[in-house]
């Protein structure tokens, strides 16, 4: 299977399949898709992908009309899928995938269809969520704090941090702020193996008799 990164003619022809996705189905567009991705990544147990394909192209899970080219689709999503699992797994960066709006647009507004589509896969497979790990809350409030507060009134610690955090200065911060907050909660759900220990070296047998 093809696993190189996507280039700009392949995030623009899986945008286009995207969008001919029929309806009453409702596919996520590209930067949904990108966050919904990264949520899948992070999972603490690896989700395979027959259980999450299918709510890229559809929120319930809906079946595709045969006629769409599923197997195009599905084959550019696990190509971008497998770019982020190794920059998550080797703690690189990466650049998500958020577009530019007017200038005087605020950060939050490029950055919310990215968190929405994190948020999806939170809904969908909690399991991270679930960890209710503290180390969790800070990288977490630093993803939903573009959502409005009145959507998180459930969620009294993370509004508590989001509370306590500065607005991002620019686009080029907020993405910043996406992609360290992945790698802090990767450090909690998908920690990266200790190196192992050196072992001593074996004791040299000199050859020599004991005293008699």
């Amino acid at each position: 299977m093809n696993t190189s990164p996507l280039q700009d003619a392949d995030i623009a022809r899986l945008q286009a399949l995207l969008d001919r996705v029929p309806e009453p189905l409702e596919a996520l567009d590209a930067v949904a898709l990108d966050g919904f991705l990264c949520g899948i990544v992070l999972q603490p147990r690896s989700v395979p992908p027959a259980k999450w394909l299918p709510h890229i192209t559809d929120f319930e899970g809906r079946e595709l009309p045969v006629a769409y080219p599923k197997t195009e689709l599905h084959a550019l999503v696990q190509r971008r899928h497998a770019e982020i699992e190794r920059a998550v797994g080797a703690r690189d960066w990466f650049d998500p995938w958020i577009f530019e709006l007017e200038e005087d647009a605020p950060p939050s507004d490029a950055v919310l269809p990215w968190v929405a589509g994190f948020a999806a896969a939170m809904d969908l497979f909690p399991a991270l969520m679930n960890l209710e790990d503290p180390e969790l809350v800070e990288p977490l409030a630093l993803l939903y704090r573009h959502f409005d507060p009145a959507d998180l009134e459930d969620a009294e610690a993370l509004l508590a941090v989001i509370e306590t955090l500065e607005p991002a200065e620019d686009l080029a911060e907020a993405v910043q702020d996406l992609v360290r907050s992945l790698m802090l909660i990767a450090d909690v759900s998908r920690p990266r193996a200790a190196a192992p220990r050196p072992r001593p070296p074996a004791a040299r047998k000199t050859g020599k008799r004991r005293p008699g």
